[in-house]
C-alpha cells in the first residue's frame, strides 16, 4: 500500500478519535456548569449522545449529506453508508489551497468516522442549552433526527457539494456546518422548553452557579485539546504545512478569547469570572473554525480577541431576552459560529482561497465572499431554526418535553434516573 495513503488513514483517524474524546470535555462542561442534583442526567445525556448519533448517521445522514442527489440533498446510499464516495465534495476546491491534500486516498469508512464525530459535536451542543429542565427521551429523540436529517441537509449544501458550495460558501471546520447547526438548534429548544425555575422572577436575572468549576475547568481543558483535532484534521491529509498552521491559528485564537473574556467580564461584571473564561476560550475556538485554514496567525489573534467580547455580552443579552441557557452553548456555539463564519469573508487571504482580494488583515476576502458567508449563514439559520422549532413542538404535544415542577425541584438525577451523583453529601431518601 502507498505510504502516503497510510499516512492520511491515520492522521484522519488520530484526529477523528481527538474529536471523539471532546464528548468528554462536554460532558464535564455541562455538569460543571450545572447544579449537582442534574450531574447523572447530564452526564448520562452526553454519553448516550454519540451512540444516537452514530445510528442516525450510519442509518440516513451520511446518505443525505454525501450522497449523490440535488444541490438540496442527496439521495444515494441514504441506508448504510453506501453509494458515491463524496466525502467531502468539496475537496477538490480544497486541494487547490492545499495541493498535497487528496481525499481521495483516504478509505470510505475512515472519512465516514471522521465525519461522524463532526455529527455528534453538533447534537452535543444542543444538551447544555437545554439542560436542567429535558426529558431525557425528549433529548434522545430530537437527537437522533437532528443527526439523521437536518444536520446532513445543511452539510449536504456546504461539504456534500450542494447549493452553497457551489455559491462559494467556505466552512473549514465546521463554524457554521457544525456549531451554528448545533446553536439554532438549541435556541429553538429553548425557546420550547422555556427558563428553569427561579431564573427570572421579578423582571431580573437570579444567577443559578454551577457545582463543580474544577469539573468545567478540566472539560475545557478536553475541549481545547479536542480542537486540535477538529481543525487541523479538517484537512484530512498529512500535510505538514497546512496541519501546523492551522493548529497555531487555532490555539491562537482560543488563547486571545480566553484573555479578552476575562478582561471584559472583570470590567462589566466587577471580577474575573472564571465561567466567563471558559466561555471565552471556547467561543475563539468556535469563531476560528470556519477561517482557521485561510488566515494568518495575526487574523487569528484579532478573531479570537473579538469573539471573547462577543460572547461575554452574548451570555448577558441572551438573559436579558429570558432565554435560559446554563452554559452558555447560544453565546459560544450560536454567536460565534455566525461571527467566525462572517470572519473567512473578512481575514480570507488570496493565496489560501483562490480569486480573494488581498493579503491584509482586514476585509481580505472581498465583497462576494463576504455575500456568499452571509447567504450561507441565513439559509443554514433559518432552515435549522425552522424545523428545529416543528421538530420540538411534535415531540412537546406527543411525549413532552419538560420534567414536572417536582422533579425539576428535586433534581432530574433521582426523577429520570433513579440515582445521584454524590449520594454520600445528599440529604435525600435515595442516599438513605
Amino acid at each position: 500500500m502507498d505510504t502516503k495513503v497510510v499516512v492520511d488513514t491515520l492522521w484522519v483517524l488520530i484526529t477523528a478519535m481527538l474529536v471523539f474524546f471532546m464528548n468528554l470535555g462536554f460532558a464535564l462542561v455541562e455538569s460543571g456548569f450545572a447544579r449537582s442534583k442534574n450531574t447523572v442526567n447530564i452526564l448520562s445525556k452526553n454519553f448516550i449522545v454519540f451512540a444516537v448519533s452514530s445510528l442516525a448517521f450510519w442509518v440516513i445522514g451520511w446518505g443525505f449529506m454525501f450522497g449523490n442527489g440535488t444541490g438540496f440533498i442527496g439521495l444515494e446510499g441514504l441506508y448504510g453508508v453506501g453509494g458515491a464516495d463524496n466525502s467531502p465534495a468539496s475537496g477538490d476546491a480544497y486541494s487547490g489551497v492545499y495541493s498535497a491534500m487528496s481525499w481521495a486516498t483516504v478509505p470510505l469508512l475512515a472519512k465516514f468516522f471522521f465525519q461522524l464525530v463532526f455529527a455528534g459535536t453538533a447534537a452535543t451542543i444542543v444538551s447544555g442549552a437545554v439542560a436542567e429542565r429535558i426529558k431525557y427521551i425528549s433529548f434522545i429523540l430530537f437527537s437522533f433526527v437532528l443527526v439523521g436529517i437536518m444536520y446532513p441537509i445543511t452539510g449536504h449544501w456546504i461539504w456534500g457539494g450542494g447549493w452553497l458550495a457551489s455559491l462559494g460558501f467556505w466552512d473549514f471546520a465546521g463554524s457554521t456546518v457544525v456549531h451554528s447547526v448545533g446553536g439554532w438548534a438549541a435556541l429553538a429548544g429553548v425557546i420550547v422548553l422555556g427558563p428553569r425555575i427561579g431564573k427570572f422572577k421579578d423582571g431580573k436575572v437570579h444567577p443559578i452557579p454551577g457545582h463543580s468549576m474544577t469539573s468545567a475547568v478540566t472539560g475545557a481543558l478536553v475541549l481545547w485539546l479536542g480542537w486540535f483535532g477538529f481543525n487541523p484534521g479538517s484537512t484530512m491529509a498529512a500535510d505538514p504545512e497546512a496541519i501546523s498552521r492551522i493548529a497555531i491559528t487555532t490555539n491562537s485564537a482560543g488563547i486571545a478569547g480566553l484573555l479578552s473574556s476575562t478582561a471584559i467580564a472583570w470590567i462589566v461584571l466587577g471580577k474575573p469570572d472564571l465561567s466567563m473564561t471558559i466561555n471565552g476560550l471556547l467561543a475563539g475556538l468556535v469563531a476560528v473554525t470556519a477561517p482557521c485554514a485561510f488566515i494568518s496567525v495575526e487574523s487569528s489573534l484579532i478573531i479570537g480577541t473579538l469573539a471573547g467580547i462577543i460572547v461575554v455580552f452574548a451570555v448577558l443579552g441572551f438573559d436579558k431576552l429570558k432565554l435560559d441557557d446554563p452554559v452558555g452553548a447560544l453565546a459560544v456555539h450560536l454567536a460565534n459560529g455566525v461571527f467566525g463564519t462572517i470572519c473567512v469573508g473578512l481575514f480570507a487571504q488570496d493565496q489560501f482561497i483562490p480569486n480573494t482580494t488581498g493579503n491584509g488583515l482586514f476585509f481580505g476576502g472581498g465583497m462576494k465572499l463576504l455575500t456568499a458567508q452571509l447567504t450561507g449563514i441565513a439559509a443554514v439559520g433559518a432552515f435549522t431554526f425552522v424545523v428545529s422549532l416543528v421538530v420540538w413542538y411534535i415531540i412537546k404535544f406527543t411525549l413532552g418535553v419538560r420534567v414536572s415542577e417536582k422533579e425539576e425541584a428535586e433534581g432530574l438525577d433521582i426523577g429520570e434516573h433513579g440515582m445521584e451523583a454524590y449520594p454520600d453529601f445528599s440529604k435525600s431518601p435515595m442516599s438513605r
